[in-house]
């Protein structure tokens, strides 16, 4: 796979809309009616000058662009990105040496560019404003074919490493009694849950990790053995949105504060008539949630 360069913004401030339809594979004209019918990218135009873009700029397109060709519709995927980003300065440029380190398959690199975050903005930031968006971008890339399954492993796990590495600079917890942290039956992905866990370690709260695909049955025995107050499910799947629900249900059958997230319950719709609270899509929010139950 060829390997683009990383953006650079030229001398005078950004790169002509030539340049940044080369880069990003997407035609002059339809850069000119993302912005002209959802200002995006989400700037305001200079009177009088000719179009430049920006790395942020140019970050929010390739957002846009992997967006769409997941099948998302163009007004969605705008609003989407605009979600996603709201992020200006510092984030964006680590965010960008993530995703440069990826394409060059150099995991000690995503590593640095994590840890260079995490001491400029601090856990929380670099977890929601960094991390989460970055390994969101790569998700994208792989669902639209721009990287294949191996890149997506090596930036995941190097991502996971930089989490393990900071789990025994934790403080000594507050309390005996976890909370659970687990996916639903049939999800994979456990690296949001893996960085909630440890957002919650930091702050005082020991946490029991089940990880990927974990059964209502071992989720509940996990919650009795450990005396759980609060357990967090995570389910990005709609097709294994169902098991995650009876998962939820045979929580709350227990008498413990139950909490869920992920792209399964991204909607008002999806999330009504469940028990439990919805924790949202920001990190540092969910685990002020999570620490009230516990507290």
């Amino acid at each position: 796979m060829a390997i683009p360069s990383a953006p650079v913004d030229d001398a005078s401030g950004g790169v002509p809309i030539a340049e940044a339809s080369g880069r990003l594979g997407v035609p002059m004209p339809t850069l000119r009616s993302w912005e002209l019918r959802y200002n995006m990218p989400p700037v305001a135009r200079v009177a009088g000058r000719h179009r430049r873009y920006a790395s942020a700029e140019l970050h929010a397109l390739r957002l846009m662009r992997d967006e769409i060709a997941r099948g998302t519709r163009a007004s969605l995927a705008a609003q989407r990105v605009r979600d996603l980003l709201g992020l200006v300065g510092a984030p964006v440029d680590y965010i960008e040496g993530i995703l440069a380190a990826s394409e060059r398959l150099d995991p000690a690199a995503v590593r640095a560019e994590l840890a260079a975050a995490h001491a400029s903005l601090g856990l929380a930031a670099c977890l929601d404003d960094v991390l989460m968006p970055a390994m969101q971008q790569i998700g994208l890339w792989w669902q639209s074919g721009r990287c294949d399954v191996g890149q997506e492993h090596l930036t995941t796990e190097a991502a996971r490493a930089w989490l393990e590495s900071l789990v025994p600079y934790a403080p000594a917890p507050a309390s005996s009694v976890p909370v659970v942290l687990a996916c639903g039956p049939t999800d994979l992905h456990t690296i949001g849950l893996e960085a909630l866990g440890l957002l919650l370690r930091y702050r005082g709260q020991p946490c029991r990790l089940l990880g990927a695909r974990t059964s209502v049955t071992a989720l509940v025995t996990a919650i009795q053995v450990s005396q759980a107050r609060a357990a967090v499910l995570v389910s990005h799947l709609n097709s294994g949105r169902q098991r995650a629900i009876q998962a939820l249900r045979a929580v709350d059958d227990l008498g413990v504060a139950v909490y869920y997230a992920g792209n399964a319950f991204g909607s008002p719709r999806s999330r009504r008539g469940l028990p439990g609270t919805y924790l949202g899509d920001r990190l540092d929010d969910a685990c002020s949630l999570v620490l009230a139950a516990t507290a």
